[in-house]
């Protein structure tokens, strides 16, 4: 059985072990956690030929380095335009690449982007909490964050040339500065005018941005009623307000119950660009009726069925693409004049 050893040399602030999420246990007080950028995270494992929700590594922009210290694998870095440098070699993410003994990755912060990812081709070993390793952040529960000097494992390791090469970043990672949203629940404690305000201004997302969630910074949020309500459930992209009138919105580490009134949700479709975004970014809200959000968050989910279906094909290896070309083309004798 092969495997591959990496050790962590240097690892930023909330780099940390995910898989595709802890689902069913929110009665229990316990969020899903799993990828921030859910899109980008399955795209790194697909490109590989692994499963969308297989373990792998979710990098902030304090960004990661780790060295090979035993054996090869494959790895793919997608989610977020990150800077990588492969064994001296300088590119963007969106790659496939072998790292083999001796040789490093880095993965940096780039022109976009606030997360990427990092899969292996093969089983990466760590700690499960409730049958999952994707990390809570506030409670440090599963594989847990990164730190320099640990090192990784990765059983059943595999060099996949077959899927070398650039990934094409399709057209729904890139964040556009907008989100969409259904008004409510609880957005009769607040005055009309307070609705249109947020509908109509832009705001910005301040650098209290974690995995639980983003404050925003802009036209304070009047409530027309008392503050409080009964603590009821939470989901991700709730747009909750507290007392001092500024919207959060909550994502992937978020609290499962609260009692502040929640003015808007973002839907699914638009989260994964949303938190892709940076802090001092502008971002405008704009209201779709329920029925709008199922549509588009439909049409969403089959474009990237699609775009993963075509990702997860093997590419021809060197010897079939040199088997498709025609390379004796105009050969001729040598005898001609």
């Amino acid at each position: 059985m092969s495997r591959a050893i990496l050790r962590v040399i240097h690892a930023g602030p909330l780099v940390s072990i995910q898989d595709g999420g802890r689902f069913g246990h929110m009665r229990f007080g316990v969020s899903a956690s799993g990828p921030m950028d859910r899109s980008g995270f399955a795209v790194a494992n697909t490109a590989l030929g692994q499963r969308a929700g297989a373990t792998g590594i979710e990098v902030s922009l304090g960004g990661l380095v780790l060295e090979c210290r035993h054996g090869a694998v494959s790895i793919a870095v997608a989610g977020g335009g990150f800077a990588v440098d492969f064994a001296g070699t300088k590119s963007g993410s969106w790659t496939v690449q072998t790292l083999h003994q001796g040789e490093r990755l880095s993965i940096r912060g780039g022109a976009w982007g606030s997360w990427a990812y990092l899969a292996f081709a093969g089983d990466l070993k760590s700690q499960n909490w409730l049958g999952h390793s994707a990390t809570h952040s506030m409670s440090g529960f599963g594989g847990g964050a990164l730190k320099a000097g640990q090192d990784l494992e990765i059983e059943d390791a595999e060099t996949r040339d077959d899927r070398s090469g650039d990934i094409p970043c399709p057209a729904f990672a890139k964040p556009d500065g907008t989100a969409r949203v259904v008004i409510g629940p609880q957005d009769q404690h607040f005055s009309p005018v307070s609705v249109e305000t947020f509908l109509s201004t832009p705001y910005k997302l301040t650098d209290a941005f974690d995995r639980m969630g983003v404050r925003l910074s802009g036209p304070v949020l009047e409530l027309s009623e008392a503050l409080s309500i009964p603590s009821e459930p939470i989901l991700r992209g709730s747009v909750q307000v507290s007392g001092d009138g500024v919207p959060t919105v909550l994502l992937a580490d978020h609290q499962t119950t609260g009692g502040y009134p929640k003015i808007a949700t973002v839907i699914s479709a638009d989260l994964d660009r949303l938190s892709q975004m940076r802090a001092q970014g502008t971002i405008r809200f704009a209201a779709i009726t329920p029925e709008e959000a199922i549509a588009a968050t439909r049409a969403e989910a089959q474009a990237k069925r699609d775009y993963l279906a075509e990702l997860a094909k093997p590419r021809p290896s060197l010897s079939e693409r040199l088997l498709r070309e025609n390379l004796i083309g105009g050969v001729t004798t040598g005898g001609e004049d």
